[in-house]
């Protein structure tokens, strides 16, 4: 096989997975669009299923700013679901809440007073 040939087939499939991943991107932003009505959502696709490039083109100009909104919306939901997850896991406290809980266990005898003030010096720094 010559290099150019190679090259050329390189750059064919290339060419071919993005025009899979812009379909792809396309159908799911089609059904996550809740302004669509279901017999709008249905004629995009008969249009990407017959005429894929032209209408692919048509819908990245037609709805291109939309569906650049409606993943930036989606991302923040997402961002946002991961942070509160965060949060509730983490069990975010107060320096008072470990001071207490440092006490409580400096008064059953868990801890010595050294590890008392280690865990103190360390809650309020």
């Amino acid at each position: 096989m010559e290099f150019w040939t190679f090259l050329a087939w390189m750059f064919w499939a290339y060419v071919f997975f993005a025009c899979i991943w812009i379909f792809i991107s396309i159908v799911i932003d089609i059904f996550r669009d809740h302004t669509l009505g279901g017999g709008a959502k249905a004629l995009w696709l008969i249009f990407l299923v017959f005429l894929p490039f032209l209408g692919a083109l048509i819908y990245l100009i037609a709805r291109g700013r939309s569906m650049s909104e409606r993943g930036a919306a989606e991302a923040s939901k997402v961002q946002q679901a991961n942070n509160d997850y965060i949060r509730s896991v983490a069990g975010a406290s107060s320096p008072a809440a470990e001071i207490d809980k440092a006490q409580q266990l400096l008064a059953n005898g868990t801890i010595t007073q050294a590890e008392f003030d280690a865990l103190k010096a360390k809650a309020l720094a």
